[in-house]
Formats: C-alpha cells, sequence, structure tokens
C-alpha cells in the first residue's frame, strides 16, 4: 500500500513536471477569420510571433507565407515587425510579423476561402500553421 502511494505520487509529479517544462505559449493571433475587400485594398488579420514560457522570442528568422488556395489576384505577406502577443498574457513587444491580405483587379463580387501556410524558423526547429480565412470581394464603385 505505502509502495503505491509513492508510485502515485512519483508518477504525477513527472506528469506535472514535463506539462510545466514543454508548455509554449506560441502563434498566430487571427484577429478575424472573415474579411471583406475592395478591389485595391488590404486588410491586417493576424499577428505572427513564436514565444516561450517567458515571452520570449524563439524566432531565428522572419515568419513566411505561402498561399495554399485562393482566389485569383489576392495575395499575403508577412509584414516583418514588432507585435505584442497580448493573448498570450505577454506585455512587451517580441520579432513577429503582421499577416496582410491584398486584393487588387476584383472585377466581380465573389466569396472564398482563403488558405495560408505560415513558416517560422524557431530554435525549436522549422515550424508550420495553416489558417483559413474567410474572404468576400468586391468591385471597386
Amino acid at each position: 500500500m505505502r509502495i503505491e502511494a509513492k508510485t502515485a505520487l512519483a508518477i504525477s509529479s513527472l506528469l506535472l513536471l514535463l506539462f510545466a517544462s514543454n508548455v509554449q505559449a506560441q502563434s498566430i493571433l487571427i484577429y478575424d477569420h472573415s474579411i471583406s475587400l475592395k478591389s485595391g485594398e488590404s486588410s491586417e488579420v493576424a499577428q505572427v510571433y513564436h514565444i516561450g514560457k517567458a515571452c520570449q522570442s524563439l524566432l531565428k528568422g522572419s515568419p513566411e507565407v505561402e498561399v495554399m488556395q485562393g482566389p485569383p489576384g489576392v495575395t499575403a505577406v508577412i509584414r516583418e515587425e514588432m507585435v505584442v502577443p497580448r493573448g498570450m498574457g505577454c506585455a512587451n513587444p517580441v520579432p513577429g510579423g503582421k499577416l496582410i491580405i491584398s486584393a487588387s483587379d476584383v472585377d466581380d463580387y465573389s466569396r472564398t476561402r482563403m488558405v495560408v501556410r505560415i513558416k517560422m524558423k524557431t530554435s525549436e526547429g522549422d515550424r508550420q500553421r495553416t489558417r483559413d480565412i474567410n474572404i468576400s470581394l468586391f468591385p471597386k464603385q
């Protein structure tokens, strides 16, 4: 009986240590999963960063974005800048960027889903995150 209690205590302590040491507050904060753009407009849709437990950046280079699926004439770029990951409880800016979606030459109204893959080189290795964004496109009037 006494050995079982010690074993249970040891296992629970080990699990607590594993969870506490591997928790990473990392990611992409998407402001909105649906946007609307007129021809020639751009919209900032997300902050991109990768941080550790103490709100320190784990990025080793600039984040990149790749459009996996999307309407013609719509592009995505990451503008490199300092961002504040408030959603993760951090108060100070860290290196990262902002995801900008732009539309050019919209002839007709359309509604579609855009799939972007964000690639980051981090101290933990290469990371990729995929996000879906619903886009409504309007011609300029």
